[in-house]
Formats: C-alpha cells, sequence, structure tokens
C-alpha cells in the first residue's frame, strides 16, 4: 500500500470512529446503538474502493465499539462493518458509477448486509424477539446512511480530484 493511501486509510477509520461515536442512540433490546457512522463506511468504499472501504469500516467501528464500552459487539462489528465497506466499494466497481441508480444500488445493499449481520447476531445474542425489536433502528441507520453518502458522493469526488 502506498504511504497517500496509507494514511487515507488512517484518517477515515479515524473520521469512522468518531462519526460513530459524536451521533449514537443506544438500543436497548440488544445492548447496541445506532450511529451515522456508516455514511463514512459506504462514501470509503464508493470513493476509495473496497479495500479501504473494508478497512475504514471494520476497523474504525470496532474501535468506536471499544471505546463506547461495547467491546463484546468489537469483533462482530469488525466483520459486519468490514463486509459493509467493501461491499459498497466492490459492487460500484462493477456498475457505472456516475449514474444515481448505481450508487444507490451498492450503498444500500451494502446497508442491507449491515442490518442483516447486526439482526442476525443479535439473534445468537438475545434472541429473535430483542433482535426484531432492533432490525428497524438498524434500517433506519442503514437508510440515513445511504442517503447522506449519495447527497455527499459527488461533492466529496469533485473536492478530491482537486
Amino acid at each position: 500500500m502506498e504511504s497517500k493511501k496509507m494514511i487515507t486509510t488512517a484518517l477515515l477509520i479515524a473520521l469512522v470512529t468518531v462519526t460513530t461515536m459524536v451521533v449514537n442512540v443506544p438500543l436497548p433490546g440488544v445492548k447496541g446503538y445506532v450511529n451515522i457512522g456508516d455514511s463514512v463506511i459506504l462514501m470509503a468504499g464508493l470513493i476509495f474502493g473496497p479495500t479501504v472501504g473494508a478497512l475504514a469500516g471494520g476497523l474504525g467501528s470496532s474501535l468506536a465499539d471499544l471505546l463506547l464500552g461495547y467491546a463484546y459487539w468489537a469483533p462482530w462489528t469488525l466483520v459486519i462493518k468490514g463486509l459493509e465497506g467493501f461491499l459498497a466499494g466492490w459492487i460500484i466497481l462493477r456498475v457505472p458509477k456516475a449514474k444515481l441508480t448505481s450508487l444507490i444500488l451498492a450503498t444500500s445493499l451494502a446497508a442491507l448486509v449491515m442490518a442483516l449481520g447486526y439482526f442476525s447476531v443479535g439473534i445468537l445474542y438475545y434472541g429473535l424477539g430483542p433482535a426484531l425489536v432492533s432490525l428497524p433502528g438498524d434500517l433506519l441507520q442503514g437508510s440515513v446512511s445511504v442517503i447522506l453518502s449519495v447527497m455527499l458522493w459527488r461533492p466529496m469526488e469533485k473536492y478530491l480530484a482537486q
């Protein structure tokens, strides 16, 4: 990995951690929380590709879990959010990037995988009932992050091209 890409990846990991920690709403059913860090994860995948998206998502989000006292979620978050960032980047490489529908497709599928990942782990930890209660929060988190990342993608692309 070249130096510029390593620095960018490290900054994105930190940005995911901070955005996850700044806006977080606890979910009582599964002892987790809703946040907007996913918008940064999705944009990292869209703009910098699947590897950077995976590293920013997995490491940044699991670090936030550790710092916020959700250490038992951190290993799952590493995998789930890493997969979310990877998928956003991987899908966008395979469809025309400039089209709005492509951005919506890539981010929506990645966010859906995130929500289903947490739903599955919620069943494992707490059972079906609490996991079902938390699913709307994860779907809302994913939806808001899809909207934010799609809205901010073009301005960020233009800014980074300068």
